[in-house]
This record gives structure tokens, sequence and C-alpha cells, in this order.
């Protein structure tokens, strides 16, 4: 997924508006995740309409209030916002782990022109591998809420790693936090997936 944003930056909503510029940090955050690229704006009286829609689909989903295990998802908020006073006021409002592109970036066009994004809101859904899953799941999301993660799931075919995080830990008296992924990592390639999802 890291390859839809070649030499990119993408920024956390957070207070210190942390940006993940290497391919490998953006791999780590991408990879085995459902991605949402979410084009909007704060004045678009539609998409101030869907804006808080999109915002509970997405804590619920990835809020550990709601769940016991964050779902793989990732959005990218693209701005069609018109200053970047005005981007930076919508954001204020929005889940602190949105990630998004600096407003200055050019390619917020080449991504519009790309998805064919005429009129906002438009919510493209992509597999892990930037297959388009959804054109825009905007009405899918308003009628359907959470239940339409897991078609896209589904369709993603992601890895599920929950189940391996059951089988490790029954019978076992955990040492630390990491003692998980440790021994995850003694089998290879299954440790790295679960370090890199954030595990």
């Amino acid at each position: 997924m890291a390859a839809l944003f070649p030499h990119k930056s993408l920024v956390v909503n957070n207070k210190d508006k942390d940006e993940l510029e290497l391919e490998r940090e953006l791999t780590r955050t991408l990879e085995n995740k459902v991605m949402l690229l979410y084009f909007g704006s704060g004045e678009c009286p539609r998409c101030q309409e869907f804006a808080p829609i999109l915002k509970e689909f997405f804590v619920k989903l990835t809020d550990e209030f709601y769940m016991e295990r964050a779902s793989q998802l990732v959005l990218i908020y693209v701005s069609l916002d018109n200053t970047e006073e005005k981007q930076e006021k919508f954001l204020k409002k929005m889940p602190k782990r949105w990630l998004f592109l600096p407003f200055q970036d050019e390619f917020k066009k080449e991504l519009a022109l790309r998805f064919s994004v005429t009129h906002p809101p438009v919510v493209v859904v992509l597999k892990p591998n930037g297959e388009v899953i959804a054109h825009n799941a905007v009405e899918e999301i308003k009628q359907q809420g959470t239940d339409c993660f897991k078609n896209w799931q589904e369709a993603a075919d992601l890895v599920d790693r929950s189940f391996l995080l059951s089988q490790d830990s029954e019978d076992v008296t955990l040492r630390s936090i990491t003692d998980p992924l440790r021994r995850f990592n003694k089998g290879g390639d299954q440790g790295e997936l679960l370090i890199a999802g954030g595990f």
C-alpha cells in the first residue's frame, strides 16, 4: 500500500503532527489493512453532514473502548479544503488516528483524478495491495454502519492475527507486554507481521 504514496509523507492527526516519512514506517502503518481515502472538505455541506458519521464509524472500529482489538483499518484524509486553516479546523474535530497528506502536497490532485472524485464526500476503499474494493462507500457506511467493514475485510483477504494471539496466550504467563512478540519473532515472518501491525 505504501506504493500508492511513493516518496510521500503522511501526517498523523495528533497535536504533534507526527510525519510518517520513511517507506518502512509507512509500510508498517498501512500493510495488511483496509485503507479508506476520504476526499472531503470542512466547508462542503454534504461533507459536514457525513463527517460525524464517518468519525463514529472509524472510532467504533478502531477504539478499544468499543472493541477488544482494533480493526485492520486506516483512514487517510485527502483534503479538498481551500486553505490550510480550514483543513486544520476540520481535522481538530476528527480522530487522532486519522492520517492526512500535507496541505501543500499536489499529490492530492493526482489522487482525486485517479479515483475520479468530482462531488465530495467520497470514500474510496482499497485492499492492502491498492486494488479498489469500493469506488465510493459513503452510502454503504451511512446505511450499514460498521457491518460493511466485514465485507471489505473478506474482499481484502486480510491476514487475521487474532487467532495467533489467543493461541499464543493460552496457559502462558507473560513476563512482559512484549513477550508474545519475542516468542513470535523466533518463528520469523509471523513475528515480523505482528510487530508491523502494531501488536
